[in-house]
């Protein structure tokens, strides 16, 4: 009786979450020509053309122009006139799809494994392509982000995704790019929930702590390098060989640090291995930036909303970081972390980011080609620009701007995509009961 109960209560339960879901299917694939016209296409690049014309043909992006002439029959147009046209906004650094409702529901979530090196795990594999959170960025520009694990020193791979697929190897649009290390804190954090520095703990040297483990980690590295200079071996191992991409430069390291001591590290890393390096994080990034510079390590800002990172710093600090960084020439993307926006907001930080030092369309390159160059997908997408796939976003108002931005079309891949999500069809059911048109 107790087993007949509890399957009722589980079937019970599956159905009232299955009919409180929206139900949008990714779109068919795009054929034959299609022209976008008569509007102001931000290309991306910092290139503005007034009342110009994209033409697309099965999926791709095979002119840009102000000269373009559309037939009057047998291809589908899409009239643009008095609009923004802008390439598909990109998460640089993002747990979506992987964690739905972070802390309550722990089925939800699977983004994290145990263990400190986990750099044979692979994000793309538990990506959910359901997750109710992917249609509210789609709905906001988003049609593009890289998926991260976490857990651990070196957590694993991540993937880039497009946000219109059926499962993960629908959405994969460049496997396993990248791995990523979560650098050793050199600062004690004092604070009310004990742990690691905490009132009353005892003393204890966090340089020296952290450089240890530092150690540590270049030591799996130096292994992993001979490992996969071998030709064969006698047992395999996951965790190094997964490595490989680093030293032969086809993935990126992607190090989340904040710290000037640790980003200095990161530097160390490039010196010594030869590696691709990009911080993820880098709230104290516009103190180093030459020295990022010259070391040709890009940066992910992930929260730009945020207070400064030491108490010694301007209040408006994380507002001006972006400009610091591009006056000293650091490639660098802007990001939205956040759980409570769940990333949506990262053309607002953008927009911030252009109140305080960038113009619009660097701002707008850091949440587009900037990023998708510090993710290796600039080849396919990141700007309006003939040969790539047709990512865009049209909007009735400037996307940098939260009053006036809303989004009326998305395409990804030429494929024009539902912006159906959630709470638009809140909007709609309270709209018609009572009784707004």
């Amino acid at each position: 009786m107790k087993k007949l109960l509890y399957t009722l209560t589980a079937l019970l339960a599956i159905s009232n979450y299955a009919h409180s879901q929206e139900v949008v299917y990714p779109a068919k694939d795009q054929k034959g020509f299609m022209y976008i016209t008569n509007g102001t296409i931000h290309v991306g690049n910092g290139t503005v053309m007034e009342n110009a014309t994209i033409k697309i043909n099965n999926g791709k992006i095979v002119e840009v122009g102000t000269n373009i002439t559309v037939p009057t029959d047998g291809v589908q147009v899409f009239n643009a006139k008095g609009k923004q046209i802008y390439p598909g906004l990109i998460l640089s650094s993002s747990d979506v799809g992987l964690k739905e409702i972070s802390n309550g529901v722990r089925a939800s979530n699977d983004y994290a494994e145990i263990g400190d090196y986990n750099s044979d795990v692979r994000s793309i594999t538990a990506y959910n392509t359901d997750s109710r959170v992917i249609n509210v960025l789609k709905s906001n520009g988003i049609l593009l982000a890289s998926v991260n694990p976490e857990g651990g020193v070196i957590t694993g791979t991540s993937s880039v995704v497009q946000l219109d697929a059926w499962n993960w190897e629908d959405a994969a649009y460049k496997m396993d790019a990248g791995i990523h290390l979560n650098m050793p804190s050199f600062v004690v954090r004092f604070g009310r929930r004990g742990g690691f520095g905490a009132p009353g703990a005892a003393p204890s040297d966090p340089t020296k702590i952290a450089l240890d483990k530092v150690e540590e980690i270049k030591n799996f590295f130096r292994e992993a390098k001979a490992y996969n200079q071998e030709n064969t071996h006698s047992n395999t191992n996951l965790k190094l060989a997964a490595t490989k991409g680093l030293f032969e430069k086809k993935q990126k390291l992607f190090i989340h640090a904040d710290q000037v001591k640790q980003m200095l590290v990161a530097i160390d890393f490039v010196k010594e291995f030869g590696f691709e390096v990009v911080i993820v994080g880098g709230s104290e990034s516009f103190q180093i930036a030459d020295l990022l510079k010259s070391a040709n390590i890009a940066v992910i800002l992930s929260e730009e909303h945020a207070l400064p990172a030491t108490e010694d710093d301007d209040i408006d600090q994380p507002y001006k970081t972006p400009a610091a960084l591009q006056k000293a020439g650091v490639l660098f993307s802007l990001n939205d972390n956040s759980d409570n926006t769940r990333y949506r907001n990262v053309s607002y930080n953008a927009g911030t980011a252009a109140t305080y030092g960038l113009t619009k369309e660097e701002a707008l390159s850091a949440i587009t080609l900037n990023a998708a160059k510090i993710l290796g997908v600039d080849d396919k997408t990141g700007s309006l620009e003939v040969g790539k796939d047709a990512n865009i976003i049209i909007t009735a108002g400037d996307i940098l701007d939260m009053k006036s931005s809303t989004v009326e079309h998305a395409f990804i891949q030429g494929r024009k995509v539902s912006l159906e999500n959630k709470q638009t069809q809140l909007y709609e059911r309270y709209k018609y009961k009572y009784g707004i048109k």
